[in-house]
């Protein structure tokens, strides 16, 4: 949860985010994470702060609580030049939340992959610096545990290393869940792998990996799957070709493989505070050389300042028309590194009527009794519509054209919250939607309420969006209608999209009032492959603890034996995926949630449409169902794991495509 950095621009707050967080005002999000949400906020003197809260869910687990609590007291120990600190914290509220300054700067895994490894001079000033502050966490008996790319920041004044939200005491007495290693595969030492200890050592042994990262671009250890990852790094020697000579020592003395041979943090700081003496000499007489050694970081940095974003300060006047829909929060999904807002999307049939996806209109249920009416027709006073729209049929274009404006106070304010409310939306949206709210109407008898759109996007863009849509009309009309005018007799929401030379076309409808979770079709388990009776359903509670590396001789098995099919079958079905890439490990991943017994497969390769999505779902629902009987028939009741799902992920969402239980081998997808 580590996005305290600009990296990009300020989200607009989403709905149902608070506009304030102990003394801070929030004016918006700066990312999310497995842990929680990371929001902007300010002081009341407009200084910006980064206030990171935790997901309700975890909030609630009391062994989750306690740690956070000693966590925060641990961070409050750091100070140095080259962190972040911790400004305040909460731990004992009902949502746990703790701020720090905002700092602005991409992470090093932005850098480089937009400009590629540092320079000498930045590189000889990044490794000293990093080492400096690993040095000031040990030296408070802190263990950061997670030293990665993404906890390093570039700012204009130099490194600053970041997110202590695994951080635990050197003494041992941190509270963590047992069997969950912390870290990130490529970032772990061989002795967290073997022992599952992570001292001072560790972050050393991740030092050396990140410095290595500066100053080649590539993983030390190369990328792939953890279990793959993980034995290079038991085993084999890091890749240090590129490492400039004078810093690789210190960096091959960080990856030796026994702890007891590393050197310290401050050793280390020391080394990289001599060559980087050398680097100002270049740069500088030497009689002008700086005396300290955060002038020295400043005099040799030179990588360029990222933007960053303004962050538009709203009147609280204005702030205070955002409604609080608090009864569903869309958690995001910075699960180990992703950002931007998260939903639910199932590919396919939306199920019970409710959605038609608009470049399918022809299909569409709502939309077929009229088609082929002109908006115009209707408008004249067409009996037949007419007639149909006062009936209790489902909403169509007619009924859509007797629908009127708002009138009275109750329906202006509906009116108004529900464009606000989409106007977020269309901002948060991005990634090639164009997403337009143009009008609200409502139809008294027949106690709806309808809002027109315009919609550009491709066909899976356009279903991830009226998702979208449809969740936030129908969370905005229960906040509006049912808190603060139950006098309204209104109950269903229509969506009307418009577009230039078309008629309208009425894409989803739905009973706020009886939705009480606001569920869209699209969660309605219209993916899964078993009974639809079963009571679970995956979420991003449990992606993320599969993204957490297993230490699990049995799991990481059974994940490569899948991963290794699933990536083969993949591959050789490039040509019905309209895709000459080879995918591999780094694109198609296979993970354990324990807490609900369910292996997930997951892809980050969000090139494909909605029936190539599909297509490549159900192989992968076949494998993960095979792997899981074989191994249950293999193992028996020591095999914990009798559930699959798969899952896609991008850039502000994951679409969860299918799941369902591995019972026999005959019940598997084909």
């Amino acid at each position: 949860m580590s996005a305290i950095g600009s990296g990009g621009r300020v989200q607009p707050a989403r709905p149902g985010d608070p506009s304030r967080i102990g003394p801070y005002r929030i004016v918006g999000r700066l990312g999310a994470g497995g842990m929680g949400t990371v929001h902007a906020g300010v002081t009341s003197d407009g200084m910006r702060v980064a206030v990171k809260v935790i997901h309700p869910e975890q909030a609630q687990e009391p062994e989750f609580r306690a740690r956070f609590r000693r966590e925060v007291e641990l961070s409050s120990r750091v100070t140095g030049p080259h962190l972040v600190p911790l400004l305040a914290a909460d731990p004992d509220a009902p949502t746990p939340w703790l701020a720090t300054a905002y700092v602005p700067g991409p992470t090093l895994n932005q850098h480089v992959l937009a400009h590629g490894p540092l320079s000498e001079g930045s590189l000889y000033a990044f490794a000293a610096a990093t080492a400096q502050a690993l040095a000031a966490i040990h030296a408070v008996g802190v263990v950061h545990r997670d030293v990665k790319p993404q906890n390093v920041l570039l700012t204009p004044a130099g490194p600053r290393v970041l997110d202590f939200g695994i951080a635990h005491a050197a003494d041992g007495t941190s509270v963590t869940r047992t069997g969950v290693m912390t870290g990130t595969p490529g970032w772990i030492s061989p002795e967290q792998y073997r022992q599952g200890t992570a001292g001072p050592a560790g972050d050393m042994f991740a030092w050396g990996a990140l410095v290595s990262y500066a100053a080649t671009g590539r993983l030390p250890f190369v990328a792939g799957a953890p279990d793959v990852v993980a034995f290079r790094v038991m085993s084999g020697e890091a890749d240090l070709d590129g490492v400039p000579a004078p810093l690789r020592r210190t960096v091959e003395e960080a990856l030796v493989q026994e702890p007891g041979d590393r050197p310290s943090a401050a050793e280390a700081a020391q080394e990289c505070a001599v060559l980087l003496a050398s680097q100002v000499t270049q740069v500088a007489s030497a009689d002008a050389v700086p005396a300290t050694a955060v002038d020295m970081i400043t005099a040799v940095w030179e990588v360029p300042a990222a933007e960053d974003p303004t962050w538009q300060l709203p009147s609280e006047r204005s702030r205070s028309k955002k409604r609080l829909a608090g009864a569903v929060v869309l958690a995001a999904g910075v699960i180990g590194g992703l950002a931007g807002g998260v939903a639910a999307l199932l590919p396919g049939d939306a199920g019970g009527g409710r959605h038609a996806p608009s470049s399918a209109a022809s299909a569409s249920p709502l939309a077929s009794a009229v088609s082929g009416q002109s908006s115009a027709s209707a408008a004249k006073g067409d009996e037949a519509a007419e007639q149909q729209a006062a009936s209790g049929s489902s909403a169509s274009v007619a009924s859509w054209n007797q629908a009127r404006a708002a009138q009275g106070a109750g329906e202006h304010d509906v009116a108004r919250a529900v464009l606000h409310d989409e106007g977020v939306e269309a901002q948060d949206l991005g990634g090639g939607v164009d997403f337009t709210p143009e009008t609200v109407r409502f139809h008294e008898s027949r106690r709806e309420v309808y809002l027109s759109y315009r919609l550009t996007s491709d066909e899976q863009g356009t279903m991830y969006a009226e998702t979208e849509i449809a969740k936030s009309m129908c969370l905005t009309l229960r906040d509006l209608v049912l808190r603060l005018h139950p006098d309204l007799p209104y109950r269903t929401y229509v969506m009307v999209k418009e577009e230039q030379g078309q008629d309208p076309q009425v894409t989803w409808q739905d009973d706020f009032v009886t939705n009480a979770e606001c569920q869209s079709a699209a969660d309605d388990g219209t993916g899964q492959d078993t009974d639809v009776s079963q009571d679970w359903q995956p979420d991003e509670n449990g992606l993320g603890q599969a993204m957490i590396p297993s230490t699990d001789s049995a799991e990481i098995r059974v994940a490569d034996g899948a991963a290794r099919k699933i990536i083969a079958g993949t591959n050789g079905m490039r040509q019905t995926l309209g895709t000459d890439r080879v995918l591999g490990n780094r694109q198609i991943k296979v993970g354990f949630d324990p807490d609900n017994a369910v292996m997930y497969v997951w892809s980050d390769y969000v090139k494909w449409n909605e029936k190539q999505v599909d297509s490549w779902a159900g192989l992968v629902a076949g494998e993960a169902c095979r792997a899981l009987v074989n191994e249950r028939e293999s193992a028996g009741s020591a095999w914990p794991y009798s559930r699959y799902a798969v899952a896609e992920i991008g850039g502000s969402h994951y679409m969860m495509i299918r799941w369902g239980t591995a019972t026999t081998q005959a019940d598997c997808p084909t």
